[in-house]
């Protein structure tokens, strides 16, 4: 894997060996839950006097999703199809493009409350291969859209599929491949070797709100914690290139091509686009990161680059709660 630096941004394979949400940590200073869902990536409850960092799953939340750059994303995985309930059944609803198809599903999602009637679709692109299916755009329900049921996938698979989130703040709309690996980490339900090794705070460069202070320097420090989702026992595949929107407090992108990821402090309009950008934490649980951002650190550098590296690695373990009622 190419070790690429941006900022201080680059992988840092010393800290671990070759794979968001539950989070276990050996800190006796932070015990919060985060959500990972369809809904949400992160949504947290603080509780006191206890020594672990949770991140789980349940379906209890809605963010704002005018607050995301990329809405017009509408991207699938080539090669892929999904199983599930037909909501439409495609034989009847043909249309011209997998982005039609990935629209017609979120139109079927867009309350603010209440389930989504479609979280998934399929769609056959490809004349040549498609014949008679060619435009078939199948909307699907999913029984379990953190496990979606995967029918088949490779070469010879025909299809285009896609998982829609609703108003979220995971985003396989714009970062399929991605949500898909987080997802994969979520049914392995362990991900030792991941941790969080970086953390630099908003020093006097950025304002609460993570705006930058005029005439202050870009850094150091970067506004950032940065982590690794490299799971021992697995084979990690570099991510593609997704949907790189600007960078803005608390956007989790992947450093490069990945296992390396980081959460943002601040908005770096400075950074001109430049991560992959496949999760967002809600505002109400940046104080989390802020927190993380603010634990003892050693001074290193990397390819010329100050930065800061924690003391003791805060360790990340992926396991489902139960959905909230």
């Amino acid at each position: 894997m190419e070790n690429k630096m941006f900022y201080g941004l680059k992988t840092r394979k010393a800290f671990y060996n070759p794979s968001f949400f539950y989070l276990l940590s050996s800190l006796n200073i932070l015990s919060f839950n985060f959500d990972l869902s369809v809904l949400s990536i992160f949504s947290v409850s603080l509780k006191g006097n206890s020594d672990t960092i949770f991140v789980g799953s349940s379906e209890s939340w809605r963010g704002n999703e005018e607050e995301r750059e990329g809405d017009g994303c509408c991207r699938g995985v080539e090669h892929l199809e999904l199983w599930g309930d037909a909501m439409k059944w495609g034989s009847d609803f043909k249309l011209n493009s997998s982005e039609e198809c990935c629209r017609a599903c979120k139109e079927m999602c867009e309350g603010d409350d209440g389930p989504c009637l479609c979280d998934s679709w399929v769609f056959c692109g490809n004349k040549q291969d498609c014949g008679s299916r060619f435009g078939e755009c199948w909307l699907k329900k999913q029984k379990d859209a953190l496990d979606p049921d995967w029918r088949d996938s490779g070469d010879n698979v025909i299809w285009t599929s896609g998982l829609v989130f609703g108003k979220g703040e995971l985003f396989p709309d714009c970062a399929p491949h991605s949500v898909y690996y987080i997802l994969e980490l979520l049914s392995l339900q362990h991900c030792a070797g991941c941790q969080f090794y970086r953390a630099e705070s908003r020093g006097n460069s950025w304002d609460l709100q993570g705006n930058h202070i005029e005439h202050a320097p870009y850094g150091p420090p970067y506004a950032l914690i940065q982590g690794t989702v490299d799971a021992y026992g697995t084979v990690f595949k570099d991510i593609p290139q997704e949907a790189r929107p600007t960078i803005r407090r608390g956007s989790i992108a992947w450093v490069g091509s990945g296992p390396d990821f980081f959460i943002s402090l601040a908005n770096h309009h400075e950074w001109k686009k430049a991560y992959t950008v496949f999760g967002q934490v809600l505002p109400e649980d940046m104080e989390i990161v802020e927190k993380i951002s603010q634990l003892p650190t050693i001074p290193d550098v990397w390819s010329n680059v100050k930065v800061a590296v924690l003391e003791r690695p805060v360790p990340l373990r992926f396991i489902r709660m139960k959905k909230s009622p």
